[in-house]
């Protein structure tokens, strides 16, 4: 959204948006390749009756992601576009950068991620809802929520990365289906071009991200956050003559 609204180019629309979520979920099942062999043997072992740890896993990725799926659902059949806005996502930014200061500054590591419950996934599947607005950052989200309800850092970095899966293949899906009825090749091809430079950028940033937590906090996430929130709104009130 925002490099063609800064740039004064065409928005290149949600297909291309859901293309790179597409490759940053690669990134996402490559780097946390054992976690995915966990989760397929758990679901298998849950069809047979013997679930294990996987399977619980599983369970409580589906809650989580339940929430974001339905109100996601009705979101596009209302309007696909709702919320694409500068002004909106600088906002957002702003008030996730907030957020994610509190619960990682003023919360307390009480809880094993082993041993998360039914009620903190849906506490997280429904803090994920606000990911719907642009800006608001599915992982930041999910990761404050985490935090929130009491799980080390890097446990909520995970769970939230997980719980990615999910939704980008509800979301990605949809708009394969999207495509394929509409048969616009030169969509299919850029969007292909996105995937691939999503995977690398994301599988750098996840990398970085999950070594930077074994020793120290979410600041830098933080800094970030407010500087692009705060840049994004000099630029808006500024183009609209308002500062």
């Amino acid at each position: 959204m925002l490099i063609p609204a800064v740039a004064g180019w065409a928005d290149q629309g949600l297909s291309i948006d859901i293309a790179s979520h597409l490759g940053s979920l690669g990134a996402v099942i490559v780097y946390f390749r054992q976690d995915m062999y966990k989760l397929v043997r758990g679901i298998l072992l849950a069809l047979r009756w013997r679930p294990d740890a996987g399977s619980r896993l599983a369970l409580l990725l589906a809650v989580a992601s339940t929430p974001t799926i339905l109100i996601g659902a009705l979101l596009v059949n209302l309007n696909a576009g709702l919320f694409r806005d500068v002004e909106v996502i600088a906002w957002a930014t702003l008030a996730g950068a907030m957020a994610l200061l509190v619960a990682d500054r003023f919360t307390f590591t009480s809880h094993s991620p082993k041993d998360m419950s039914i009620s903190h996934a849906l506490v997280i599947g429904l803090a994920q809802i606000l990911a719907l607005i642009p800006g608001a950052s599915r992982a930041g989200v999910t990761i404050t929520a985490a935090l929130l309800c009491g799980y080390e850092r890097r446990e909520a970095a995970r769970f939230s990365m997980l719980l990615s899966i999910p939704i980008v293949f509800a979301a990605g899906g949809f708009n394969a289906f999207q495509i394929a009825a509409q048969g616009e090749a030169a969509l299919t091809h850029a969007a292909l071009m996105s995937a691939i430079l999503s995977f690398a950028a994301s599988y750098a940033a996840i990398t970085f991200m999950m070594e930077w937590l074994r020793r120290a906090s979410y600041m830098p996430f933080v800094i970030y956050r407010v500087a692009l929130g705060t840049g994004l709104l000099w630029w808006v009130y500024r183009s609209s003559n308002l500062i």
